[in-house]
């Protein structure tokens, strides 16, 4: 049986979502990979979740997935505008996607806090505009 208290780490720094793999030509064959940005962003994730479950077990039933988002404030804008935003009355409507933001937390997730991604049935997500900016990521059993 598995611990059923969640798992809660930060992801410091700007969110980033899951690249598109990518081909390359090796000799007369093509090869498929993934981007090295967003496997040094998975690798951040995983180490951010290793932290946190320090011996635990891996979660083996379904879990649902809590991401709060916080993007950094663009610095060209003006004062009056970051004021609006850091209070929450600008959305925050920025690139990355949060799918691909989710995509990468789950894929980096995987053997570390859960068995596979596939276990992540429930999820819900805000994305902010914040002074700090990163990933809160909570993950909770659903049962064992």
């Amino acid at each position: 049986m598995s611990d059923l208290k969640p798992v809660s780490f930060v992801v410091p720094g700007e969110p980033q979502g899951k690249g598109r793999a990518r081909i390359g030509k090796v000799g007369n064959f093509a090869r498929m990979y993934t981007p090295a940005k967003t496997v040094a962003y998975e690798g951040l994730v995983a180490l951010a979740a290793q932290d946190v479950m320090q011996g635990r077990e891996l979660i083996d039933g379904p879990v649902l997935i809590e991401l709060r988002i916080v993007h950094s404030v663009p610095q060209s804008k003006s004062k009056k505008w970051k004021a609006q935003a850091l209070a929450g009355e600008i959305p925050c409507m920025k690139k990355p996607d949060t799918d691909n933001v989710l995509k990468a937390i789950c894929d980096a997730c995987n053997g570390v806090v859960f068995k596979d991604d596939v276990q992540a049935t429930d999820g819900m997500f805000k994305r902010r505009w914040g002074e700090t900016p990163g990933v809160h990521v909570r993950i909770v059993p659903l049962c064992s």
